[in-house]
């Protein structure tokens, strides 16, 4: 039996992770939580351990190096939207098992968490920038309903849809507004909340629409 601790901090998103594994003949979730008691995680003993790596007010990278110094029997396995080239790298540096993207289809998830478990590494598609440009175009042609009526949004936050629309990394916007990275982090997730999109590509396709509709 797989053996999985998952930490996200979106309640809905760590729910139904939580549901769906609990499902899968081979696999059971034995501690889910926002937040990482390592002491009471390492006592579950859990194979495979999912980390949300933008975990509000908390160093995920440093989390995810502490785990597995001190939990050297479990692999840890980091989750996302759509990742930050840089963040993904440091990451890998730092020895994770593997990556999962939060919009993978359940197959794909099940199919890395039994990879990991027995010593696979599983480690993200090199993303080009001529990829990524072919996915906006997609996008917009899919032509997805525009919701700025809806929607409210602070100053600092429309500064953020309009760096991520240009391309910027977590860390470039950050530099570029002189806050925190883990600060842009936060911004992204209320952005995606209030627009119910779920990824930074939806965003920048979002900001780009708003830009062609007529005043």
């Amino acid at each position: 039996m797989i053996t999985v601790a998952v930490i996200e901090d979106n309640r809905l998103v760590r729910e139904g992770i939580t549901e769906m594994l609990n499902a899968v003949e081979d696999m059971t979730v034995v501690y889910a939580s926002t937040s990482v008691d390592t002491t009471i995680l390492a006592s579950t003993l859990p194979s495979v351990v999912l980390l949300d790596i933008g975990l509000q007010d908390t160093n995920c990278l440093k989390l995810a190096q502490h785990m597995q110094q001190s939990m050297p029997g479990s692999r840890v396995v980091v989750m996302d939207l759509l990742p930050v080239h840089e963040e993904l790298v440091q990451f890998v540096n730092a020895g994770v098992a593997g990556f999962i993207l939060k919009d993978a289809t359940l197959d794909e998830f099940v199919g890395t968490i039994r990879a990991v478990a027995a010593g696979t590494r599983v480690l993200p598609p090199t993303m080009t920038t001529t990829l990524f440009s072919q996915i906006v175009l997609a996008a917009v042609k899919r032509d997805p309903a525009a919701l700025s009526e809806a929607v409210r949004m602070t100053t600092r936050e429309r500064e953020v849809v309009t760096l991520i629309a240009l391309g910027n990394s977590n860390k470039q916007i950050a530099s570029e507004l002189g806050v925190a990275t883990d600060t842009v982090k936060s911004h992204v997730r209320n952005i995606m909340d209030k627009l119910m999109l779920h990824s930074r590509l939806q965003i920048a396709v979002y900001a780009h629409q708003q830009d062609q509709t007529p005043s």
